[in-house]
């Protein structure tokens, strides 16, 4: 290849010249190879870098690769998630292939190099972000990633897929409110992640257009885990002025408000009113069955691989996807007071649905 002035393109053999390494080299780099030095991969990523070089898409291994990466895997949240893609993989003849690695904002150092060497055809990451320079080797080898992003605050840059964490929890709060709830706890996510903050931000905004003050002693973070609602409500029942309803930033957590208020002696919905998020399937066979906030967690890592799929084709894709949510009665929740299990279900307008259950079986009532 020759040096194209006009374009300013340049070839593997002048960044060799630059970077003062072989040609073979430049192309252990490109392909991901762990025979070369940090320094020198540094060096001549830089330089590919600084040339704005793209390597063309690959051709595909005879067994094509869709990676989902986590950075745990220990919840049924996560296979929520693994089942979407798996659902796009089939379609497209592809396998899945799961990493656990790093924080829960962004993978491991070091995980980029397995996956240069794996070549798969995308990778979709469970992460806030990606650091810039993972983003620059997976762009430089035409490997496409989509963030399905659980802080809601993605990059320009990155292609990500979320869903509308403040309208839930609104959503949730509301119902409370509606039911007579004026005493409401919260126990949301992190307090490093935007997705548990644009929750309690609903929250707050439906307790202020209640006209209602949001009792920042009833606020309380955890990590999205069982043990951390039952923990933070353990210690909010026991007050003597306990909160008559918990909203909790997961279905996980909310599972752990059931089992506190079990072990306290409180009776779920007539003592306390529960609200999760997420509608994992457990949610629906717990006791009472869970009110929550439904987030299209299996749709949602299937327009993740979808979007993977058109940026190998093509560099145009959507840049953020998000999906809406929705309200979900069941018998976790009830009038304040009564007594009487369950209060009459409501429909709400917009993305809001509703399904009532009594015992094992009913309808989801969707709006129209």
């Amino acid at each position: 290849m020759r040096d194209d002035r006009s374009t300013g393109k340049v070839t593997l053999a002048q960044v060799a010249s630059q970077a003062g390494v072989s040609l073979s080299t430049v192309s252990k780099v490109l392909n991901g190879r762990p025979d070369v030095s940090a320094s020198t991969r540094s060096r001549v990523e830089e330089l590919l870098d600084e040339h704005g070089y793209r390597r063309s898409a690959p051709t595909p291994p005879e067994s094509p690769l869709i990676e989902i990466v986590f950075h745990e895997l220990d919840s049924t949240w996560s296979m929520e998630l693994i089942k979407g893609v798996q659902n796009v993989a089939e379609e497209a003849g592809a396998s899945v292939v799961l990493t656990v690695t790093g924080t829960r904002h962004s993978p491991g150092a070091d995980w980029v190099e397995g996956v240069l060497r794996r070549r798969p055809l995308g990778v979709v990451l469970v992460f806030s972000t990606l650091p810039d320079d993972l983003k620059k080797k997976l762009w430089s080898r035409a490997i496409p990633f989509v963030i399905i992003d659980p802080a809601g605050d993605p990059e320009p840059d990155v292609p990500s897929v979320g869903s509308a964490n403040w309208a839930g929890g609104v959503a949730a709060t509301r119902h409370l409110i509606d039911l007579g709830h004026r005493r409401i706890a919260v126990i949301t996510g992190p307090e490093d992640m935007l997705c548990s903050l644009a929750r309690l931000d609903g929250f707050r905004s439906a307790m202020g257009m209640a006209g209602l003050d949001a009792d920042s002693a009833l606020v309380r973070f955890g990590d999205f885990h069982v043990a951390s609602g039952h923990a933070h409500a353990m210690d909010l029942l026991r007050a003597p002025d306990r909160p008559t309803a918990i909203f909790a930033g997961s279905d996980l957590q909310a599972l752990g408000v059931l089992e506190a208020a079990r072990v306290l002696g409180l009776q779920v919905p007539e003592d306390l009113s529960v609200v999760g998020y997420d509608d994992i399937p457990p949610a629906r066979w717990s006791s009472p069955a869970l009110t929550t906030v439904h987030q299209p967690l299996t749709r949602m890592a299937e327009e993740a691989a979808r979007m993977l799929l058109r940026l190998r084709s093509s560099d145009q894709a959507n840049s953020r996807i998000e999906f809406g949510t929705r309200l979900v009665v069941r018998n976790s929740t009830a009038a304040l007071g009564s007594g009487n299990g369950p209060a009459a279900p409501e429909v709400r307008n917009g993305t809001a649905a509703l399904e009532v259950r009594n015992g094992t079986s009913a309808p989801e009532v969707l709006p129209e």
